[in-house]
């Protein structure tokens, strides 16, 4: 199979009578036009011009070779424009998938410049509580943690996930507030149950001196989902384990507390997930940069970290 650079060539000095009128539409010397078409025609076994000092002419075989290609030619090139306009102006669908509390505290404020920059692209967002498969489910991103990083995925980070024991005034005050994490067996520990075990899950805390304490105390209530956890804990029912990203709203506005301060369990990486292939669509390159630039200009990162 002739490589396409050739087949240019040769449509190029056809339509132009010359192969230096061809080497400055492809931007190459005449030298290297004339190669490429002799290499063509030693290819073919043919001869597809007869050359002359003051121009070109088409032999039989070249005529037909002309009428068979010029057309297909122009109308891959065309595909290939088409295809390659698509990539830098952003059109179709993004189709994304976030946890509802913190898609709609963190990611959602990144929908308005979204759209402002992509107008052509249908932003299509699941806000839901489950583990996505993004290649056989056809989403385009996944932001959250844990997604496993199979074969045509990526992954890059956008924060740290940090757990921390947190309460309401109104329970602290009738129950007392905990000093140690071994303190919070004595408390009603709103506990998360693990879709993967149906167990409460276990956190290994520890403090800024690197002394670890293991977390597994008899819940008083078990819940699936952490934000109902959240809920629990402003209606003052318990203590719970929660992601500093899924409380520091209700931290910084004081309708929770934080117990154990000096404490605090990793709970890995929060990331955006998204295909591995080396062309990016413009329409998930342009929603990666400006998550990255949201969380950078809100300093989402730092105000995530319980270690600071």
């Amino acid at each position: 199979m002739e490589p396409l650079s050739a087949i240019e060539a040769f449509v190029r000095s056809a339509e132009l009578g010359s192969f230096s009128a061809a080497a400055r539409k492809l931007v190459l010397t005449p030298a290297a036009v004339s190669k490429s078409v002799a290499r063509l025609e030693d290819s073919l076994g043919v001869r597809l011009f007869h050359r002359t000092t003051r121009k070109l002419k088409l032999t039989e075989a070249g005529e037909h070779l002309f009428a068979d290609v010029a057309g297909s030619l122009h109308t891959l090139q065309e595909a290939l424009t088409r295809v390659s306009s698509q990539r830098l102006e952003p059109t179709g669908t993004l189709k994304l998938s976030l946890a509802p509390a913190f898609g709609r505290e963190y990611v959602l404020p990144v929908l308005k410049p979204y759209r402002e920059a992509c107008p052509r692209v249908l932003p299509e967002w699941h806000f839901e509580n489950r583990q996505v498969d993004l290649i056989a489910e056809g989403y385009d991103v996944a932001v959250g943690a844990g997604l496993e990083l199979s074969a045509g995925l990526v992954a890059r980070e956008l924060a740290r996930i940090h757990i921390i024991a947190v309460s309401s005034k109104e329970y602290l005050k009738k129950h007392g507030t905990p000093k140690t994490p071994e303190e919070l067996a004595h408390h009603q520990v709103i506990a998360f149950r693990s879709p993967r075990t149906g167990k409460p899950r276990v956190w290994t805390m520890r403090n800024r001196d690197g002394t670890e304490a293991l977390v597994d105390p008899k819940p008083a209530i078990l819940l699936s989902e952490v934000d109902a956890m959240a809920a629990a804990v402003r209606g003052g029912m318990g203590v719970a384990l929660l992601p500093t990203s899924q409380v520091l709203a209700d931290l910084e506005r004081g309708t929770a507390v934080r117990v154990l301060p000096e404490w605090y369990a990793d709970g890995g990486p929060l990331l955006v997930y998204f295909s591995s292939q080396r062309l990016l669509p413009a329409r998930v390159r342009v929603f990666i940069e400006l998550l990255a630039a949201h969380f950078k200009q809100e300093k989402l990162a730092q105000r995530f970290r319980a270690d600071r």
